[in-house]
């Protein structure tokens, strides 16, 4: 019986509306574990750093709210596990995304979580898949029912939605995220130092539309 965790998370917002606030890129991360043990070793580490740097047992890290100091600490203490990760960023420029099927956001979601699913396809298989309880409302009810429909189709084994506070692993999958959307928009101080630290886990990075 295989063990395989993936953990989703995103980052920016899916909305559509760029010229009233929306964020250009959405970014969805996609973290896999193939090996309990690791998974297990990963998390304990997490834990192990909060309290290293002094904060409680029941803080999250949260990579658009931490400080620099802590984003490398955080991504320098993960880095040596086993996990890998792929992720989705979605180029919300109108200039770009056309075509009726993007004026609604439902459309949007669907062909977001068909790009994570179709990526990252041979690694899901037979997949525990945990979504963060804490993110976009929208979006999470989205790609629940979409990984739902796959796993009819058992492709996958089962779907969770759990809250990132209570796990360790999802807050990885929120830093995965964040450090993707970062060296995307690459403005930012920083942006491809973070991403060094961990791309040798990175299997695929897809920005769409090219």
């Amino acid at each position: 019986n295989k063990f395989m965790l993936a953990l989703i998370d995103e980052s920016g917002d899916p909305g559509l509306k760029i010229e009233k606030g929306s964020s250009r890129y959405f970014t969805i991360a996609l973290v896999v574990f193939e090996d309990k043990d690791e998974a297990l070793s990963c998390d304990q580490r997490i834990q192990l750093l909060k309290k290293e740097i002094g904060w409680n047992e029941a803080s999250e890290f949260h990579f658009k709210r931490n400080s620099d100091k802590i984003r490398r600490a955080f991504l320098q203490a993960v880095s040596p596990y086993n996990f890998f990760y792929y992720g989705i960023v979605i180029n919300k420029d109108p200039q770009k995304l056309w075509g009726e099927g993007f004026k609604n956001k439902e459309s949007f979601y669907k062909y977001a979580c068909g790009l994570v699913f179709e990526n990252a396809k041979e690694k899901l298989n037979k997949a525990t898949i945990v979504i963060d309880k804490s993110g976009n409302l929208d979006f999470r009810h989205h790609l629940a029912k979409y990984l739902r429909r796959k796993i009819n189709s058992g492709a996958i084994k089962k779907v969770k939605m759990q809250r990132s506070d209570g796990n360790n692993l999802l807050q990885l999958a929120d830093y995965v995220a964040g450090v993707i959307n970062r060296s995307i928009k690459n403005k930012r101080k920083w942006a491809d130092e973070y991403r060094k630290i961990i791309v040798h886990r990175e299997i695929y990075v897809q920005i769409w539309p090219k």
